[in-house]
C-alpha cells in the first residue's frame, strides 16, 4: 500500500531547517533502506509544505516516522496528515489498472 505524508511548514522553516536537516535526512534514508520511504521533498514557490511517499503495509510505519522526525519535534512542521494513495498507473503502481 502507498501512503502520502503531507507536511505544512512553519513560516520560518527555511531559516531554521539547517540545524535539523542532517538528522531529518538520516531518518528518511534509513527508512528508504528498509524500502518504506520512496520519495520526498518540499513543494516550492512558496516553500511551505512537503510531500513524502511511503510504501508499507500499515500507516503505523509512517506515524513512527513522524514521531521521530526532527522537523516535527522541533516545530518546523505545524501540521501533518497521512493519506492512503491508491496508485493505479505506472511501473510502481500498487494496484495497476490497464485500459481495455
Amino acid at each position: 500500500m502507498h501512503y502520502i505524508l503531507m507536511y505544512e511548514y512553519a513560516a520560518d522553516y527555511l531559516e531554521r531547517r539547517a540545524e535539523f536537516r542532517d538528522a531529518h535526512l538520516k531518518l528518511a534514508w534509513a527508512s528508504h533502506e528498509r524500502d518504506e520511504f520512496q520519495l520526498g521533498g518540499v513543494l516550492a514557490d512558496p516553500v511551505d509544505s512537503a510531500l513524502l511517499w511511503f510504501k508499507t503495509d500499515s500507516p503505523a510505519v509512517v506515524e513512527e516516522f513522524v514521531k521521530a522526525d526532527p522537523y516535527v519535534r522541533s516545530g518546523l512542521v505545524l501540521n501533518w496528515r497521512i493519506r492512503p494513495w491508491m496508485t493505479v498507473a505506472g511501473e510502481q503502481a500498487d494496484a495497476p489498472i490497464y485500459p481495455g
